[in-house]
């Protein structure tokens, strides 16, 4: 079973260090703790019952509570299997910025870091050449450079 605790956001790490702790110390029947990327002020933990997983959180500091319902592992099988997607941004395209404060703006990208899903930009409006390292889902793709 697999239980949803409200935490304190941007404490799960420590939420989640401290549950892990506590069921290893009480040899309580759970199996796994875990903070899915992306999901703030929320930490999952996989149980036998709801009784291993209650006594596992009760009373710990930053731990809110239990989420009323359990849910399966189709609910959240895309938060923590990591998703291979195939980044169609190349070295040397040109991108518009689709996103603030360089909304609007045209770069050339510079350098692509696919594990932190960032691209390094130039900017080409700028009179001094000036790299800016942006999300990759905050870049379109407007002209290729066909230099192949």
């Amino acid at each position: 079973m697999i239980f949803i605790i409200k935490v304190t956001t941007n404490k799960e790490e420590r939420a989640v260090d401290m549950i892990a702790e506590r069921a290893e110390k009480k040899a309580l029947n759970v199996f796994s703790v875990s903070r899915p990327h992306g999901l703030r002020g929320y930490v999952l933990l996989e149980a036998e019952d709801r009784d291993s997983a209650e006594e596992a959180v009760f009373n710990l500091p930053y731990v809110k509570g239990i989420i009323g319902k359990t849910i399966g592992y189709d609910e959240i099988k895309n938060m923590v299997e990591p998703s291979v997607e195939a980044i169609s941004i190349k070295d040397g395209d040109i991108v518009e910025i689709i996103a603030e404060p360089f909304k609007k703006e045209k770069a050339k990208v510079i350098r692509i870091d696919k594990q932190k899903e960032e691209v390094v930009v130039s900017l080409l409006g700028a009179v001094v050449p000036l790299p800016v390292t942006i999300k990759l889902d905050n870049v379109r793709v407007v002209r290729r450079d066909e230099e192949e």
